[in-house]
């Protein structure tokens, strides 16, 4: 994509009045989008009243939507190159107005929030202030051309082609052609984005589809080989992995004001404004067509397991991860669920051993989750704001219940190769007792971790990229290997 170049500004266009538009150019995302999230996460049934909204006018639906939510516009993915040239210009004396189509409330909290501007002008509830309308709002306030413009976006054109000089943050490819076409060069340009498929692909979030190898285990555990039942296993997996990235986008697309409080999720695709929501629910729903269409070619077992999960998954995110306990539970379960649809696409049963082990191991995993992000925020004072249903005082409960949980899971592998029921699958059985060691000592070094706040919040991850986990990992599979 072609890089516009900056130029200097005129003697003349520095004495003017800057204008800067707020959606995509000083915010790297759209806060109508943004508050519609955060609508839908906070008060959903509010949502049945948009098309009425919508009947009423542009300006009617941006009023509405403001009025019913409080977006922090503390911590809005601004442009921080624009912002610092926008507080030197501020600095040094020059009158700096926000011109923006979001309604006139959230638009006048940002400025006060950013404390730069000599004024706000803004869509009023009756009139949205975009395109032409945004010109002459400026030519009246200004006189014909006697200001600054900053855009990003084709609705900024008549604006830009108005304006005695004009700048771009972050422009689309549309208004850069349509810039070129009408002969208008900006004197700056502020880029700060990262490359949207890249962004798309962060946002799939495909290092959790380690999780999803669980749907293999169980023809594994029954040293089941076959190749049919390893290429049902392997399109199990395919299905999974579509419908858990399309879950964890709509995941994060309501979490979005909640990742851009913490300061590891702040980065995320959707959080940081570097992929718009658009983009993240039109992957979503090719990813859910393309999983539930695998689906059909396996058991109908399979497919209420895979409806399921994406059932649980949505109601989690929509409700569940609010509720203290309940969101573990599930976490817990989604896992468990995993390997159910694996004996599902397969035939193979899920022994009372295996369903046993899994609760009480993913329920650990589960809460330690929870457990580092409190730990972490405890850590750095970070006031708790995650809406998760937890207080700081929890720490030591969560600490108990996941840690009992751990060991639970021990326990219940201990029993298992003590039994009669391993003679089946293994001629060596009394070896499986060196995984106990490994198995201990992995899940002690867990929690250790996270209660020194080193642990990432995201087990999985950990367990993918450390290299003491990895190593007892290839032990643990030799001993399974020299036990069979």
């Amino acid at each position: 994509m072609p890089q516009i170049l900056s130029q200097p500004e005129s003697r003349t266009a520095k004495l003017m009045p800057l204008c800067v538009d707020l959606d995509g150019t000083l915010a790297k995302s759209d806060t109508l989008v943004d508050s519609l999230l955060v609508l839908a996460r906070t008060q959903p049934l509010l949502l049945l009243h948009l098309p009425g909204e919508v009947i009423r006018g542009k300006a009617a639906f941006k009023a509405f939507v403001a009025q019913n939510t409080a977006l922090d516009v503390a911590h809005l993915p601004y442009n921080r190159k624009l912002l610092q040239f926008l507080q030197i210009e501020h600095a040094q004396g020059r009158e700096i107005y926000l011109a923006t189509g979001a309604d006139a409330g959230l638009a006048q909290r940002v400025a006060d929030h950013l404390g730069i501007f000599q004024e706000v002008l803004a869509s009023d509830g009756t009139r949205n202030l975009t395109g032409n309308r945004k010109l002459d709002s400026l030519r009246n306030r200004f006189g014909n051309s006697d200001f600054v413009y900053v855009g990003n976006d084709t609705p900024d054109l008549p604006v830009m082609a108005g304006a005695a000089e004009s700048m771009v943050a972050n422009p689309s490819r549309k208004l850069r052609t349509r810039m070129r076409a009408r002969g208008i060069t900006p004197t700056r340009a502020f880029e700060e984005r990262s490359d949207p498929w890249r962004s798309l692909v962060k946002a799939l979030r495909p290092h959790q589809w380690a999780k999803n190898l669980l749907i293999l285990l169980p023809p594994l555990l029954a040293h089941s080989h076959s190749l049919r039942l390893l290429m049902a296993a392997l399109l199990a997996f395919f299905c999974f992995c579509c419908t858990a990235s399309a879950t964890y986008v709509v995941n994060d697309l309501l979490d979005i004001e909640n990742d851009r409080q913490n300061s590891k999720k702040r980065m995320r695709p959707f959080a940081s404004g570097d992929l718009a929501p658009s983009r993240g629910l039109i992957a979503s729903v090719l990813l859910l067509t393309a999983g539930f269409t695998a689906a059909q070619f396996l058991p109908a077992a399979f497919s209420f397991c895979l409806l399921l999960y994406l059932c649980s998954s949505f109601l989690y995110s929509f409700y569940l991860k609010r509720i203290a306990l309940v969101d573990v539970l599930v976490l817990s379960g989604l896992y468990t669920l995993r390997l159910l649809a694996g004996g599902a696409a397969t035939g193979t049963p899920i022994s009372h051993w295996l369903a046993g082990f899994a609760i009480f191991l993913f329920l650990s995993l589960a809460i330690v989750k929870r457990f580092a992000e409190l730990e972490n925020l405890h850590l750095t004072g970070t006031q708790l704001k995650n809406g998760r249903g937890y207080l700081m005082s929890d720490i030591e409960q969560m600490r108990a219940f996941g840690t009992a949980s751990a060991f639970a899971a021990v326990v219940v592998f201990a029993n298992y190769i003590s039994s009669r029921d391993v003679t089946v699958l293994y001629r060596h059985p009394q070896r499986l007792w060196l995984i106990v060691p490994f198995m201990i000592l992995w899940l002690c070094r867990v929690w250790l971790l996270a209660s020194r706040a080193e642990l990432d919040e995201d087990p999985v991850a950990f367990a993918l990229t450390d290299a003491a986990s990895l190593v007892m990992g290839v032990i643990v599979a030799l001993i399974v290997l020299a036990s069979i």
